[in-house]
């Protein structure tokens, strides 16, 4: 494709290529600010954009897709899920709880620190969806309120970033870079030390900044310190007791060979199946049901009704099925294969304004809402499915322990908020937990050493876990966070780009000429704070990918080592704390947390300024100009 450049003057012809991919660039970045899109929409859009224009090939624009970087980011992602399906992310949070006993200092100091070592092998995502429901606990245990353990825990998994080489993307975005340049990449603990000081001032700083954001009723811990509620206590919370039954399909009934959507059950009948039980070999389970779930003779369904116990007998008699008794302790017996819990939606959810039915919650999440909580009560209904949801809902879900986890992938709308105590002792592959840790033990072996490359130390690690039980390969595909990698890939061409058209070279000589004369402690200075600038509209990833080639480019231009100059993106990308629109690991903390945009930008710029100081003393002495 040639380009059109007849409508520009003559000294402006040989950068419009450079012109398009700057065009281009400010859409995207516009677009990430106003979040009306989703980040990983807006990716793909640029890598059309940027090829129909000519200025890259689709080899170039797609080349993210054959980025060994990228298929480690996906490996990560399923290390990280078998450490949750073993238990061993669980595990670590439970012994927090034991250790930390009622003082303030010492549980923000546990959990970050806790946060901080889980966040260094695993997504920084995940580990947060597992911190939400422990912190959730220990305030309801100490009477600590809420908004004094989220931020922490924010600033902690954005702080395990800076902890190991495959601790965040932006990391490996950096790496990657170093490899385009043919430099030697960072090794497995290059970035700890840095990360360690980091982590001692970030610590410091939260405890010291603990009451900065609650009100004088807040500081002061409660007497009440509830226990963490069961399934019984759900069940009464949400007052469902008496809308649970139990019914068997007899022969000759209407449901038979029939699906769930085909019956209409919730419209013309006002009846929830929850799940049914069925004869499997030799023994009974229940199973997990959606709209397309065909009815067999024989099933036992799991019902949520609430209709008077006349119309109960009236709907039975009529489809030709048989009461069976449904024990207050049910649920308990159960725990292993049906589970509940509370899930809230976020606030910029796609799901607000939407009723049940509408978003088909049971077809997308084999899920089942059984509960509403608004304005700090259950919203008592008699279609529960035609209730529009609100941005401050919170869901009681209800199905397989499975499905539920999953649901922490879904950031972009809900958020789990706590597990009933029932699930203490449920890990769907607990027995294998030595496994797990002696396969993530190899794995980092392997990358420390560099026996082998980092992407292959990781798909050993994954086909260990696959080979010990540690997950299987359904869960293994479900855990990848697609949104992450294709926002990570669409970004990419951008960088290339402004190589291809010059716009590099041309930042660099402008930044040359102005800050040569400044030495090398002002150029690392200026690097910190134009990753933190542009970090406010985009995400560290995306703002990784920008900076990256800026940044080795100057310093080769300089004369300088690259390698200071890239630690420090790396660093910066971390510390985006100013705004929560950046990553979803502030978030998803804003909910649970209370937190307004004010309370990010009241601690987050201080700590900014914290961690740049840190940098800017500790790099040089690592990686020397």
């Amino acid at each position: 494709m040639s380009y059109t450049t007849a409508f520009l003057p003559d000294y402006l012809t040989q950068y419009y290529p450079l012109i398009i991919v700057c065009i281009l660039l400010f859409i995207a970045i516009i677009l990430f600010s106003l979040s009306k899109l989703r980040m990983d929409i807006i990716a793909l859009l640029t890598i059309t954009a940027i090829t129909m224009t000519g200025v890259l090939t689709p080899a170039e624009a797609l080349s993210g897709f054959s980025d060994p970087n990228i298929i480690l980011i996906a490996l990560l992602f399923v290390i990280g899920e078998s450490l949750v399906r073993t238990g061993i992310s669980y595990k670590m949070s439970e012994y927090i709880l034991k250790i930390a006993g009622q003082n303030d200092i010492r549980i923000i100091t546990c959990i970050m620190l806790g946060v901080a070592l889980l966040g260094s092998v695993m997504s920084s995502t995940g580990v947060v969806a597992i911190f939400i429901p422990v912190a959730i606990s220990i305030a309801n245990h100490t009477g600590i309120h809420v908004k004094k353990l989220m931020m922490p825990l924010c600033i902690a998994a954005l702080i395990s970033g800076m902890m190991t080489l495959v601790a965040t993307a932006p990391n490996l975005v950096v790496n990657s870079e170093l490899s385009r340049a043919t430099l030697e990449e960072f090794g497995f603990f290059s970035i700890t030390p840095i990360g360690i000081g980091v982590l001692i001032v970030g610590v410091i700083y939260c405890i010291l900044t603990r009451n900065w954001l609650l009100t004088a009723e807040q500081v002061t811990p409660t007497n009440i310190q509830p226990q963490r509620r069961k399934i019984t206590d759900l069940i009464r919370d949400y007052k469902l007791i008496g809308r649970a039954h139990r019914a068997q399909i007899l022969a000759g009934s209407p449901f038979v060979g029939r699906t769930i959507d085909g019956l209409h059950l919730r419209t013309e009948h006002g009846v929830n199946v929850i799940g049914i039980e069925r004869w499997r070999k030799f023994h009974k389970v229940l199973i997990p049901v959606n709209g397309s779930t065909e009815f067999r003779e024989n099933d036992i369904l799991l019902l949520d009704m609430s209709h008077s116990e006349a119309d109960y007998r009236t709907f039975l008699t009529t489809n030709n099925l048989e009461p069976k008794i449904l024990r207050g302790e049910y649920f308990s017996e159960q725990v292993k294969e049906v589970g509940m819990a509370e899930v809230a939606l976020l606030p910029e959810s796609t799901l607000c304004g939407k009723t049940l039915n509408e978003i088909d919650f049971r077809g997308k999440y084999f899920l089942t809402v059984i509960g509403i909580w608004r304005n700090h009560a259950p919203v008592e209904t008699n279609n529960l499915f035609q209730e529009r949801l609100e941005m401050s809902d919170t869901l009681l879900v209800c199905g397989n322990w499975g499905s539920i986890q999953k649901l922490q992938t879904r950031t972009n709308d809900f958020v789990v908020l706590d597990y009933p105590a029932d699930i203490d002792d449920i890990a769907p592959a607990s027995s294998q937990a030595p496994a797990a840790l002696i396969n993530l033990a190899i794995m980092i072996i392997l990358m420390v050493t560099g026996v082998v490359p980092n992407v292959v130390a990781a798909l050993i690690a994954c086909l260990l876990m696959g080979a010990t039980r540690c997950i299987d390969m359904a869960n293994a595909y479900k855990s990848i966070h697609w949104p992450t990698l294709i926002l990570i890939i669409g970004m990419m061409p951008f960088a290339v780009a402004l190589n291809k058209t010059g716009g590099i070279s041309l930042i660099s000589e402008w930044l040359e000429i102005h800050l040569l004369s400044f030495g090398p402690y002002m150029v690392l200075t200026f690097i910190f704070l134009l990753c933190s600038t542009v970090g406010l509209f985009i995400s560290n990833t995306a703002t990784a990918i920008l900076i990256a080639p800026i940044a080795i480019d100057l310093a080769v231009k300089f004369n300088y080592s690259p390698y200071p100059f890239a630690m420090t993106v790396a660093i910066a990308t971390s510390a985006s704390f100013i705004t929560p629109v950046s990553s979803p690991v502030k978030t998803m903390v804003v909910a649970p947390g209370g937190y307004s945009f004010s309370d990010f930008v009241k601690v987050g710029v201080p700590l900014t300024f914290l961690v740049m100081v840190v940098d800017i003393a500790l790099v040089p002495i690592f990686f020397p100009f």
